[in-house]
């Protein structure tokens, strides 16, 4: 295989974070470890490597990605609107498994899909994606597997499912959990999980300070 793989275990080497920070920076797609399962992710503001991203994973538009930010204060670098609810959800649960979608900043200039005004922003508890993120700004990340498959909890499950259609991995050895964020809705009035995951609804509305309706029976959308 001709895709680089950068080990970040126990911590970045500099020559590797610059090589990653590289890659991303001119467009490209990689895969990264977060605290959930690892991503697939590419620049959020570069909408050909969001696209890439998409075409990697098998899917189209109407699931667009979440965005990965390194401190709470994306919030409202990103989002507009914030409810008290989601500002507590981001100070309890920040960095760690909680994704959360917001009103989009008018004048973003983001294409992540159908986003419907939206922007889905989560803060990782990983030192090495945080330290990525730091460099390269906001990156558009979803679950490491093909649409429809179990996310990767590590690298060789990643390289397995996507071989050479990267630009690179980035190895941080096995994942703690093989589950992946859980998402809260928080752009169109009273909280509501779109899908359960690392986080359980109880210890989210005790967080939030109010009950947040639980997820729909169908599948929501995919975030790492």
């Amino acid at each position: 295989m001709n895709v680089p793989v950068l080990a970040c275990t126990p911590a970045w080497a500099p020559a590797d974070l610059r090589a990653a920070v590289r890659i991303v920076a001119t467009g490209g797609v990689v895969v990264l470890p977060t605290d959930t399962v690892y991503g697939i992710g590419a620049r959020a503001d570069d909408p050909a490597a969001v696209a890439a991203v998409l075409r990697a994973k098998g899917r189209g538009r109407q699931m667009p990605p979440p965005v990965l930010v390194a401190d709470p204060d994306s919030i409202d670098r990103l989002a507009v609107d914030a409810p008290a609810a989601a500002r507590r959800l981001a100070a309890a649960h920040w960095p760690g498994g909680l994704t959360l979608i917001l009103p989009a900043r008018p004048g973003l200039g983001w294409d992540l899909g159908d986003t419907g005004g939206t922007v889905a922003l989560r803060m990782p508890d990983c030192r090495q994606a945080l330290d990525l993120l730091a460099a390269t700004g906001p990156m558009a990340v979803t679950s490491a597997n093909l649409t429809g498959r179990p996310p990767a909890t590590s690298i060789d499950e990643a390289i397995a499912a996507f071989g050479e259609t990267v630009d690179a991995y980035i190895d941080a050895g096995p994942t703690a959990s093989s589950t992946p964020s859980t998402i809260i809705d928080v752009a169109h009035g009273a909280p509501r999980a779109i899908r359960l995951g690392a986080l359980s609804l109880d210890e989210l509305s005790a967080s939030a300070g109010e009950a947040i309706a639980p997820a729909p029976q169908t599948p929501g959308a995919d975030a790492g």
